[in-house]
């Protein structure tokens, strides 16, 4: 098979069988660059000088639906936290609001099909981190009826219930009221998203859950030892839970080779003042003559797709999933680009002998049952049990600050 025939039928399937990508950071992106004022980064028109996304590229990209992550930063806490959530919402509601021929919101599988088939990408919202519930189921509950489908249980630091897979454990994986914010999570029909969280939240939330988890961007940390991918034991227990693991295109995460010169690129921008995660052109122009002066190490849709196949091995064709983190990242594999690059990693899945039939399982079909499973589950719940009202303090005990 050409490379050029691989491309050809990449395309053609994701005609048919489009992505469902787990993450990106667009709504964070505007936040940084342009104050949420859509007139000045309007992602109708070419904005690939400044984003990873707009619409153009989507729809070259085979996108069907995408989950937007509504993150905020985790020094945000409390009040702080929960109002800068709400606005992220607010946002990704402007962005289908402004683009209706585009962009539709959809809370459920079936309003995602419904989407498709009308020709629009389905726009759903993740939120990325616990600390935007400020320990509050009630804001929790809160956030699903506005949308939310998914909570990531940490982002990059511990929350009071939960240990992060790049901080010091604290927790020792979820506290009691971890699991409760589990459970209730499972009665909403919100997914449970176990990127960003330790081995032992992992295993923790495995052990917790009644419905299908998801890892919105994580790669193998059997392919590249970074402790944001996932360990093959976990990746081994999706079967039994009938979650997905949605593999991420992050440098840092899928080339070992990245992971240190990333810790240097981030350590340069903290002396300058700038967090790792600031997406302003004076942050992004000091990472640029960082890059500059220190070669970095270049992933490509190989290295990704080297992830995948071991992933596949792992968890089985029926738990595996894609979620680029675009818009997330500074820099992205050679291939991979921005969001109109999904047609060259299924090509190359082609050439290595992936089936249509796989391949539209991968893309689609994946991510659908999760969330439909999550809803079958969450209808039975529904029915006996009602909404929680616990609080951290009486099944954690005392505690210090907001979380």
């Amino acid at each position: 098979m050409t490379d050029a025939t691989a491309l050809e039928r990449a395309r053609a399937l994701l005609a048919e069988h489009p992505v469902v990508d787990g993450h990106n950071d667009l709504p964070w992106a505007l936040r940084e660059k342009v104050g949420y004022d859509l007139d000045r980064c309007d992602i109708a028109h070419d904005q690939s000088a400044r984003l990873h996304t707009d619409l153009a590229r989507l729809r070259a990209g085979g996108v069907g639906a995408q989950f937007w992550s509504v993150y905020v930063l985790g020094e945000y806490q409390g009040d702080q936290a929960v109002s800068a959530t709400l606005e992220q919402i607010d946002c990704v509601r402007a962005l289908a609001a402004r683009y209706p021929e585009h962009l539709r919101l959809a809370r459920t599988a079936d309003e995602v099909v419904a989407a498709r088939a009308d020709g629009r990408i389905a726009s759903l919202m993740g939120a990325e981190g616990g600390h935007s519930i400020a320990c509050s189921l009630a804001t929790l509950r809160a956030f699903h009826a506005l949308g939310v489908r998914y909570l990531t249980l940490t982002h990059n630091n511990n929350v009071p219930w939960a240990d992060s897979a790049t901080d010091t454990p604290a927790a020792g994986g979820l506290t009691r009221f971890g699991v409760e914010v589990v459970r209730e999570m499972n009665r909403l029909g919100m997914l449970v998203d176990l990127s960003h969280v330790s081995a032992d939240t992992m295993r923790d939330a495995l052990e917790a859950t009644r419905a299908p988890v998801i890892f919105s961007h994580s790669s193998a940390r059997a392919v590249c030892d970074h402790p944001r991918n996932i360990p093959d034991d976990v990746l081994a227990a999706l079967p039994d839970n009938g979650g997905v693991a949605m593999a991420t295109f992050v440098p840092k995460f899928v080339l070992p080779a990245a992971i240190e010169w990333s810790r240097a690129a981030e350590a340069a921008l903290r002396e300058q003042g700038y967090h790792p995660f600031d997406m302003t052109p004076e942050a992004v122009a000091a990472l640029r003559a960082y890059e500059a002066a220190h070669p970095r190490p270049v992933a490509t849709v190989a290295t990704v797709a080297d992830h995948l196949d071991h992933m596949r091995e792992v968890a089985g064709i029926d738990h595996i999933g894609i979620g680029g983190d675009y818009d997330g990242t500074a820099f992205t594999p050679q291939g991979l680009d921005d969001v109109a690059g999904y047609p060259n990693l299924i090509a190359e899945l082609l050439t290595r002998g992936w089936s249509e039939t796989d391949l539209a399982k991968l893309t689609w079909h994946n991510a659908l049952r999760v969330l439909r499973d999550a809803e079958d589950v969450a209808r039975e719940l529904q029915r006996t049990e009602q909404p929680s009202l616990a609080t951290i303090e009486e099944l954690d005990g005392p505690r210090s600050g907001d979380g």
